[in-house]
């Protein structure tokens, strides 16, 4: 083999590997638009199609966020609070199946991963408690090898605590924007203040490029500060196909976007 295509048999290897129990992989950013719903769904489709399944996307945001509307839809319209009301259900750990939550989760398909939406229904007031995060996080550690959480923009938010402290392993997720960049700095600054331990060691960072062209100046500065606050920072390219808001269509993902996250996810997955 040549260099790339052993590097790349080397990245689906280490996305492969064997894990010793379930894992949850939690991506965060304060700001908006630091790309953690694309984040999310792209680690889902790249761990997804690589392990072959076991892995679901959960969106842990304490009203409404935006992982069910990105992901393909499902038949139905249920979502995190639904399953939190019939959470009784799945009490008894010998006559629940995995099955049964096919009823809350939605297939994506070809991608090999499940999304979990957080709350779409207007008539519906309230927000996800830590208790509340910490029920479905054990539940969907009974039936996946790997969750995957996406999160809200308020560090302050109960069921944000609690994903932070599950979590093996944090994602920080920014575009080369001096906003979204030092959000997540900040965003760091206050889990050390907060007593977080090891940071360094279970964090990495993922930089996206928000348009054809970037400041490359500004994209070596991000990338080497997060490299002295994390393990590790990977750059993934503009994609056109992931900027529309829209339903992701994962077929047209570029090659090269599918090779960035693979050799990000294959990071994510040795630090695991």
């Amino acid at each position: 083999m040549g260099r790339a295509e052993h590097e790349h048999e080397t990245q689906r290897r280490a996305v492969q590997r064997d894990l010793d129990g379930p894992r949850t992989i939690v991506f965060l950013n304060p700001k908006g638009g630091a790309a953690k719903t694309t984040g999310v769904l792209m680690a889902g489709y790249t761990f997804g199609t690589v392990r072959g399944g076991g892995v679901v996307a959960w969106d842990n945001n304490e009203t409404r966020g935006t992982l069910g509307i990105r992901g393909l839809r499902g038949e139905h319209r249920n979502t995190t609070r639904e399953l939190l009301e019939d959470l009784e259900k799945f009490n008894d750990v010998y006559q629940s199946r995995i099955g049964d939550l096919g009823a809350f989760v939605r297939s994506q398909g070809d991608a090999h991963f499940d999304v979990l939406a957080s709350d779409e229904r207007p008539d519906v007031s309230g927000t996800i408690r830590a208790d509340d995060f910490r029920s479905v996080h054990a539940l969907l550690q009974r039936f996946y090898r790997l969750v995957i959480v996406d999160t809200g923009n308020n560090l302050r938010a109960e069921n944000w605590l609690a994903a932070a402290h599950a979590a093996d392993l944090l994602v920080v997720t920014s575009t080369v924007r001096e906003d979204t960049g030092y959000s997540g700095l900040w965003m760091l600054d206050a889990l050390a203040d907060a007593g977080y331990a090891d940071l360094q060691r279970r964090t990495v960072t993922v930089l996206s490029d928000p348009s054809p062209k970037v400041d490359e100046q500004l994209a070596s500065d991000l990338v080497g500060v997060y490299e002295q606050r994390t393990r590790a920072v990977y750059r993934v390219p503009y994609d056109p196909v992931l900027v529309s808001g829209s339903v992701v269509p994962y077929a047209r993902l570029s090659v090269a976007t599918q090779r960035a996250w693979l050799r990000a996810c294959a990071g994510m997955a040795e630090a695991l």
